[in-house]
């Protein structure tokens, strides 16, 4: 009898012990029949370990690749061989192949994750034509940004506390879809008042990262509000957006989608969607019980 298929994955990132993708993956893996493992390479838990020398560590270790988060998306760039053209589009870097003679590819599917996320919960239909406030423009907020873009946003507007940052972000974009669909706010609150979606994709709100970057008091009933957050489903923001009456997605539909695509391009087998999104349901409660449990 053959010996099942071998492999190594994991994440690079900074404060990722709650993350969900080792439970995605190791569903993923027992659908496939693969002996995988994903192994969590949290920059918190390792002091003086920083990105180079964690990104060596799985290349010697013989990784077959790795998802990348907040806060590499960006830097992981630098150390790659090749960097696939909707990744460089970007400008991020969510997921890493490494091959077996060491080349390395980064590939960008946050994108694609929030894209279809989006799709799924609350219809393309609501993001086309209509102006959209995004906060953040980080890693994860350039797949974002990218991602209303391909959904035909007619005007996004973006707000960042590194002004450079949110306007590198706005040339980026008018460069592939031209000025008139994007601009830097002036007015956080006008801007989020007047329009019809508010998208939350920095780490503010995540477990450990506390609090809301979204002035409450301009949400509305006709609001849609996304986050990229899952840790915890419910971030600050999307319980006032909710309070208000507003439809809210939160980040779980984009790990979900992301991590098909992470899964296909690492391992040549593509996922069931249903199957992960229901893996996805039982290792948040499992979490969340714990945490409450802890606490």
């Amino acid at each position: 009898m053959p010996s099942k298929r071998r492999m190594l994955v994991g994440l690079l990132g900074a404060n990722i012990q709650g993350s969900i993708s080792p439970a995605l993956f190791a569903d993923a893996f027992a659908a496939a029949g693969i002996d995988g493992y994903y192994h969590l390479l949290d920059a918190d838990c390792l002091p003086g370990r920083r990105l180079p020398q964690l990104f060596e560590a799985i290349k010697a270790a013989g990784f077959a690749g790795a998802n990348v988060t907040f806060p590499f998306k960006q830097e992981i760039i630098a150390l790659l061989d090749a960097v696939d053209p909707g990744a460089a589009q970007v400008g991020a870097v969510n997921t890493v192949a490494i091959a077996p003679d060491g080349r390395t590819t980064g590939y960008n599917f946050d994108r694609a994750g929030w894209r279809n996320s989006f799709n799924e919960r609350i219809g393309g239909a609501s993001a086309k034509d209509a102006t959209v406030v995004q906060i953040g423009a980080g890693g994860a907020g350039r797949a974002v940004a990218f991602a209303l873009m391909d959904l035909g946003v007619a005007n996004l507007v973006l707000h960042d506390l590194d002004a450079a940052r949110a306007n590198a972000l706005k040339a980026d974009l008018s460069s592939h879809y031209g000025a008139a669909r994007c601009r830097v706010t002036s007015d956080l609150e006008r801007d989020i008042a007047a329009a019809t979606g508010v998208v939350n994709a920095t780490q503010v709100g995540m477990r450990g990262f506390p609090g809301n970057p979204v002035p409450v008091r301009a949400l509305k009933s006709s609001h849609w509000a996304a986050d990229v957050i899952y840790t915890p489903l419910q971030t600050e923001f999307l319980k006032a957006a909710a309070a208000k009456g507003a439809r809210v997605l939160n980040g779980s539909g984009m790990c979900v989608h992301q991590a098909v695509e992470a899964f296909a391009q690492l391992t040549g087998v593509k996922p069931d969607l249903a199957r992960l999104h229901r893996a996805f349901a039982t290792a948040v409660a499992a979490r969340d019980a714990a945490f409450a449990a802890a606490t």
